[in-house]
C-alpha cells in the first residue's frame, strides 16, 4: 500500500508543469500562459493570443507597491522606444483597488496598455511571487527572459528587449 502511495505521488510530480522560473533556470522557454483581461483605464480587454508576432514586455505591478513606482518611468521608457518596432508592453495591475490604480497611473504618465487581473489567475499561472515581476515575451508566444524585483534602469529593460527582439 504504501508504494502504491509512492508512485502516486511521484506520477503527480511527474505530470506537474515546473514553473516558469524553473524552465527559464534551466534554459528553456515556456509558453506563456495567456490571458485576455479587462483594460484598466478604458473599454475593451487585451488577450495576450492576439499579440503574436510581437515582442510583449508583461509587468504586473500594484499602485501600494514602491518598486512598482520605482520602476514605472523605465517601463514607460521602453514603451516609447520599441512599439514602433512591435514591442507591446502591458500592465497587469493586482491586489489593488481601481481608484489607486488610476491615481497611479496618471501620476506615473504611464501610456501603455494597463489592463487588471481582478481574480489573480494570471497572477498564479505567471507564478509571479513578489511585485513587480516583468517577462519578456517573444513573438512566438514563448517566455524568454523574466526580471523579479523593480527595475529603474531604462538600459536593462531596453537589453531585454534588444535580446527578446533578436530571437527567431
Amino acid at each position: 500500500m504504501i508504494v502504491l502511495g509512492f508512485l502516486a505521488l511521484a506520477t503527480v510530480r511527474s505530470n506537474r508543469p515546473s514553473s516558469i522560473a524553473a524552465a527559464l533556470a534551466q534554459g528553456r522557454t515556456p509558453d506563456a500562459p495567456d490571458f485576455v483581461l479587462p483594460k484598466l483605464t478604458e473599454e475593451g480587454r487585451v488577450e495576450l493570443a492576439s499579440l503574436r508576432g510581437k515582442v510583449v514586455v508583461v509587468n504586473f505591478w500594484a499602485s501600494w507597491c514602491p518598486p512598482c513606482r520605482f520602476e514605472a518611468p523605465a517601463l514607460e521608457a521602453t514603451w516609447q522606444r520599441y512599439r514602433d518596432r512591435g514591442v507591446v508592453v502591458v500592465g497587469i495591475n493586482v491586489q489593488d483597488l481601481v481608484p489607486e490604480a488610476m491615481r497611479f497611473l496618471k501620476e506615473t504618465r504611464t501610456t501603455y496598455p494597463v489592463v487588471r487581473d481582478r481574480d489573480n489567475a494570471t497572477y498564479r499561472a505567471y507564478g509571479v511571487v513578489a511585485l513587480p515581476e516583468t517577462f519578456f515575451i517573444d513573438r512566438g508566444g514563448k517566455i524568454v527572459e523574466k526580471f523579479r524585483g523593480g527595475v529603474s534602469d531604462p538600459q536593462k529593460w531596453f537589453e531585454a528587449v534588444e535580446r527578446t527582439l533578436e530571437r527567431p
